[in-house]
């Protein structure tokens, strides 16, 4: 019996576990960052771990070693100390992925860590194939802690002479026009002089008493 392309490929993917399927377009969910003082929350910790389905522990861990900083797990939150940039996380979470949860063979999450001896080894448990983990060396790239056009998460820490809302994103100072203190809002940034940078609400949400 013949059968065309089309037909081949059908009874493949008919073949293929449920688990494999669900993840062949695989993505880690943004990052939900939250600046309390000078700690860093990431509200969706948990959904994140759950999502490349590894222990949150061994994730952490990771992430506070690349990131040279300290931090604890709250139960669905992550908290880091000091004031950690979106895209710093996210870049160390997709460093996690290559090296802890994608086959390098199929290139599919559907993996598990397991332990011959001292050697940790990555499975597949789509294609069956195995290897090493190992930790890669990285050259650190600088990483501005503000950036013109871009989104974040803060508490307002106080309030200027002129009446606006001030708030410290690393080294930079911000003001955010018609905010009031210990409000929680997501700014966008305008502009950028020095170290001083000027943004505008986009969303405002729960106000901190």
């Amino acid at each position: 019996m013949e059968y065309d392309y089309k037909s081949l490929l059908e009874r493949a993917l008919k073949k293929l576990p449920e688990k494999v399927k669900e993840h062949s377009r695989f993505e880690i969910p943004a990052c939900q960052i939250l600046y309390e003082g000078n700690t860093t929350v990431i509200r969706n910790f948990a959904d994140i771990a759950d999502v490349i389905n590894r222990e949150p522990q061994h994730l952490m861990a990771s992430l506070l070693k690349e990131l040279g900083t300290a931090g604890n797990i709250d139960g669905r939150r992550a908290f880091l100390k000091g004031k950690i940039i979106g895209r710093q996380i996210e870049s160390k979470f997709k460093d996690y992925v290559e090296t802890f949860v994608l086959c390098s063979e199929c290139r599919k999450p559907d993996t598990h860590l397991e332990k011959e001896g001292r050697i940790l080894l990555l499975r597949c448990d789509a294609c069956g194939a195995h290897r090493p983990v190992t930790v890669r060396t990285t050259k650190t790239t600088e990483v501005p802690a503000v950036s013109e056009g871009s989104i974040y998460d803060v508490i307002i820490q106080d309030i200027s002479r002129r009446g606006d809302g001030v708030v410290k994103l690393d080294r930079y100072t911000v003001f955010v026009p018609n905010t009031t203190k210990g409000s929680n809002v997501k700014i966008k940034i305008e502009k950028i002089s020095g170290n001083v940078a000027f943004a505008h609400v986009v969303v405002e949400s729960i106000t901190h008493t």
